[in-house]
């Protein structure tokens, strides 16, 4: 399908209190095939999602900071993630460090989870989520782990004030842009 045509698409299933301040943009180069081009998703004319960004490195690093120095989050670790840890050290760290390790083990590994999803983002990419967004149920894509899908079905018209109240528990385990998205989508009932 034509970016147009998706675009026009997807601007029809958004939600009334968003026109005009919701808007996807993608821009391709005619004479570099090569290149996927850049999509991006621009909430009050500002770019809020790129798709294809340089600095996702140095993003990674800041999810990873984000997630060690916030008391909210809690990372349950299993006795097998603490006996591995051991393995490693070969037995010589003391008991409560194993636990620091195995804890900053599985925080990077959450961090690099998200750094996966947001590097993987592409114009293309975006097309081939955009295409399945309107084929499934928007309950699919409510409940999908694909950061894409979520903001897709958040802005979209179909869900409704009850159903956005009722997930704010559910959207504090979410992605940082998810939860943009639902604040956005909040502030508009």
């Amino acid at each position: 399908m034509a970016w147009s045509k998706l675009k026009q698409l997807l601007e029809s299933f958004l939600c009334p209190a968003l026109y005009g301040r919701f808007e996807y943009r993608a821009t391709s180069y005619r004479y570099l095939p090569d290149k996927a081009g850049l999509c991006y998703i621009a909430v009050d004319k500002k770019n809020v999602l790129n798709m294809s960004d340089i600095t996702t490195l140095i993003r990674w690093y800041h999810t990873e900071l984000e997630i060690k120095n916030d008391p909210d989050i809690q990372i349950h670790i299993t006795n097998e993630e603490i006996e591995a840890v051991r393995k490693d050290t070969k037995g010589i760290v003391p008991e409560d460090r194993l636990k620091v390790i195995a804890s900053n083990r599985k925080i990077s590994e959450y961090a690099k989870e998200l750094f996966l999803e947001q590097s993987a983002l592409s114009k293309s990419n975006f097309i081939v989520v955009a295409n399945k967004f309107l084929s499934i149920s928007i309950e699919e894509s409510l409940e999908s782990s694909d950061i894409l899908l979520n903001i897709l079905a958040l802005v979209d018209r179909r869900v409704g004030k009850k159903r956005i109240l009722n997930m704010t528990e559910e959207m504090k385990s979410k992605h940082p842009i998810v939860q943009y998205f639902y604040e956005l989508r909040l502030s508009t009932l």
